[in-house]
């Protein structure tokens, strides 16, 4: 199953301040990330500050290479489509884990050990807003799970995941990455 293509609407303003469209197709970056078959990252826009600055036009910010969290005060989003898991994967996809988030600019985010419950297991300094657009999505924290279904949101605030694809079907999600930081007491036991 394959999903259709995602195109963004940005808008900007002339020069007398009228609201007008900048760009209205298909997004400029697109990623498929080699170390899970499958896995694209669809890059729709991203902030490197709050407030955003807001200018007449903007240069796309998704250009250049692709960056799994926001900056610390901004924001990133992007839809990502999200394979079934092979058994493949599950047994020897920890050893490439470090390498795919190197790839994606954060090599740290992996936290995979030899027990870990999946090989996706991974940590953002960030709250990210995951929303479930179609298929069926599994989240894998330290200690529980949840499955989700289209129309489910997941408000993950800093820990440690994974998103399992146990259904056999495609999962597209959409998700939305605002910068944060840790409270000096949580990020002290995190180090331990």
């Amino acid at each position: 199953m394959s999903f259709p293509d995602i195109y963004r609407v940005v808008t900007g303003h002339d020069e007398q301040g009228n609201a007008i469209i900048l760009e209205n197709g298909p997004l400029n970056t697109v990623m498929d990330l080699e170390a899970v078959p499958g896995t694209r990252f669809h890059e729709v826009w991203n902030t490197s500050e709050t407030p955003a600055h807001i200018t007449y036009t903007q240069e796309d910010p998704t250009l250049g290479p692709v960056v799994l969290p926001p900056m610390q005060s901004g924001t990133r989003i992007r839809f990502v489509d999200v394979p079934p898991d092979t058994e493949e994967f599950l047994t020897q996809g920890k050893d490439k884990m470090k390498a795919m988030f190197s790839t994606v600019g954060d090599e740290g985010a992996s936290t995979v050990k030899e027990d870990s419950p999946h090989p996706l297991m991974h940590r953002t300094e960030s709250v990210d807003y995951g929303i479930v657009i179609e298929g069926e999505l599994t989240l894998i924290v330290d200690k529980d799970e949840a499955i989700l279904k289209p129309g489910s949101v997941v408000v993950q605030r800093g820990t440690n995941h994974a998103w399992a694809n146990r259904s056999g079907k495609m999962c597209r999600v959409l998700f939305i990455l605002v910068g944060g930081q840790y409270d000096e007491c949580l990020a002290e036991s995190l180090s331990q």
